[in-house]
């Protein structure tokens, strides 16, 4: 049967819904809506409800808004209780942008219903969540920008002084340094890291049996090839690098430079800053920080490390005892020394104190020679904070080019003359020249490497973890290789280095003398510098000149500077020409 035999009205009306949607649902949709039926099938009759009869009674001109009115409240209330967020978005969506949707209204309703038990399909019983919000990206780091003193602030302008022209003090003195006072310097600690430019994620090379390759290297260190060096040079934002503690699970396990595992949990707890030292093969005297705040004492780390050796010798003076230290410093015995060269072995606490330290902002680096007499955070804030710098150290306060530096060092027989040559032979073929005036605002290419203050942020691991692989690979001269790491660094980022004035690192530290030299015994003659003879003996040096002469007679180290002697001798002289002019002298 077709529809224009049933008589079936051409206008659509509201009247019609229910033949729509039972042709709906025997038919496929057209994209013409069929034309409406003027009375109901008899299957409709016996399914009529409140709605219809609703619709019979009312005007037909107002059933599509009275019908629009009952779907809006329908669908708001079930977007209340059920759809809780998208599915209510797009529920309202569809029913605001159809004022006059292609299906019925019954139809629309039924849909919706349907879409949403789908969507609800497979979620948890007892909650239904509402579809994940795209995860928000994250806010970007804060790092730390450094800051300025306030106006009128007398570190403000500070500036250093002329030397003083005292012209028989020739050699390196100490000068002034304008510290914050410790709240101040304290107050001041940064709460964010500084920028690390070019590297973010830096990781450590583990190889458990390390295989020798071209040259150079330990079972410590590693062997890189040269091609593995060349690539460490490489910066890039996560790098993987050889830094020491090759072996083993983590540093001082069974790596070589072995710690026990009491003194790695401490070691680990420290999160603020560190203070380090070492003494090995009973070299020198451990002496106690001064002028050192409480909030330091009870903050700040103070380790050092010892090897057996110089363990047994402290407990043979009674320096030693069951807890473990002396006055701040908390001693550390290293087992398995990695190197038979005691400096050699000294270098790992000196450059991987990121690596004993794994949780440490800052470190303050000191050898076993040095008194320190100033508040480490008063240096931090100094050298560090003030500057915006992540790594400082003190420049020579003589020698600025490397190769006189390396010409130094065979002078005074550091290490084997010919490990120097062939050291400063491979830097020069890299491109390694003499330090002038081109290469500022760099300063100096040799450092006094005795004190190294530094923050532990990628960058500097990685410059402290190169640098000790050139010592480890080279000569443990660290002078040496310091600036030829320093410029390959540089060169691929705007990375800079404070490198201060020696004179001010010898404001806060006072430089001693080794063991060796403080337990000399004493020349027999130097008594009679002690002991001055007595004033009769004037009387005996003018009639008697063979006394006269045995008595001056000085210290070898006295009779070095003759044109001192000289002066000594005319003034002398001068006194006695005085004498003579005396009226009563007979």
């Amino acid at each position: 049967m077709s529809t224009g035999s049933l008589g079936l009205r051409s206008s659509g009306s509201y009247g019609s819904l229910q033949q729509q949607l039972f042709q709906n649902s025997s038919s496929p949709i057209q994209t013409t809506p069929p034309i409406p039926s003027r009375k109901p099938p008899k299957l409709f009759k016996e399914k009529e409800g409140l709605f219809l009869r609703i619709c019979k009674f009312a005007p037909r001109k107002n059933v599509g808004m009275l019908l629009l009115c009952v779907v809006s409240a329908a669908a708001f209330l079930w977007v209340l209780y059920v759809g809780k967020g998208d599915d209510a978005v797009e529920l309202n969506a569809s029913i605001s942008n159809r004022m006059f949707p292609p299906e019925t209204v019954q139809n629309y309703i039924f849909r919706n219903i349907e879409s949403i038990k789908q969507t609800n399909v497979g979620r948890s019983a007892s909650t239904i969540q509402s579809p994940p919000l795209p995860f928000p990206s994250p806010p970007p780091p804060v790092y730390f920008k450094g800051y300025t003193l306030p106006p009128g602030n007398p570190c403000e302008g500070f500036t250093l002084p002329p030397p003083p022209a005292d012209k028989k003090r020739t050699g390196p003195r100490p000068c002034p340094v304008c510290y914050l006072p410790v709240e101040q310097a304290i107050a001041l600690m940064p709460n964010a890291p500084s920028f690390s430019p070019g590297v973010n994620n830096l990781t450590y090379i583990h190889e458990e049996n390390p295989s020798k390759t071209e040259f150079g290297g330990s079972d410590f260190g590693g062997y890189p090839s040269l091609m593995q060096r060349n690539d460490s040079y490489d910066i890039k934002e996560s790098m993987s690098v050889h830094c020491g503690f090759v072996r083993g699970i983590r540093p001082g396990h069974r790596t070589g430079f072995n710690i026990d595992d009491s003194d790695l949990v401490e070691m680990e707890s420290c999160q603020g800053v560190v203070v380090a030292s070492a003494i090995f093969g009973a070299f020198d005297l451990i002496r106690q920080p001064k002028n050192t705040s409480e909030y330091a004492k009870k903050n700040a780390c103070f380790y050092m490390f010892v090897d057996e050796e110089t363990e047994a010798f402290l407990r043979n003076s009674s320096e030693l005892n069951s807890s473990m230290r002396i006055g701040l410093w908390r001693i550390v015995v290293v087992h398995n020394l990695p190197y038979n060269d005691p400096r050699r072995n000294g270098k790992v606490p000196k450059l991987l104190l990121h690596r004993l330290f794994p949780n440490a902002r800052y470190s303050l680096w000191i050898d076993g020679k040095l008194e320190l007499v100033v508040d480490p955070y008063q240096i931090l804030e100094r050298f560090l904070w003030r500057k915006n710098a992540s790594f400082a150290i003190s420049r020579h306060y003589k020698r600025f080019d490397v190769f006189v530096e390396a010409e130094a060092n065979k002078v005074a027989a550091k290490f084997d003359n010919a490990s120097i040559d062939f050291q400063v032979e491979f830097y020069k073929k890299e491109g390694l020249t003499p330090y002038s005036r081109a290469k500022l605002p760099i300063t100096s290419d040799v450092p006094e490497g005795c004190v190294i203050i530094r923050e532990h942020n990628p960058i500097s691991n990685l410059f402290t973890c190169l640098w000790f692989n050139e010592v480890d690979r080279f000569t443990p001269r660290d002078q040496i290789s310091f600036a030829v790491v320093r410029d390959k660094i540089m060169s691929k980022t705007n990375w800079t280095l404070n490198m201060f004035l020696d004179c001010e690192r010898r404001n806060f530290v006072i430089q001693g003398y080794h063991r060796d030299v403080l337990e000399r015994p004493t020349p027999p003659h130097a008594s009679v510098i002690v002991h001055p003879p007595p004033p009769v003996i004037l009387e005996a040096r003018q009639t008697s000149p063979v006394i006269s002469t045995s008595t001056v007679i000085p210290t070898p180290l006295k009779k070095i500077p003759t044109k001192r002697g000289r002066e000594r001798k005319s003034k002398r002289h001068r006194k006695v020409i005085a004498g003579n002019k005396d009226p009563n002298f007979s």
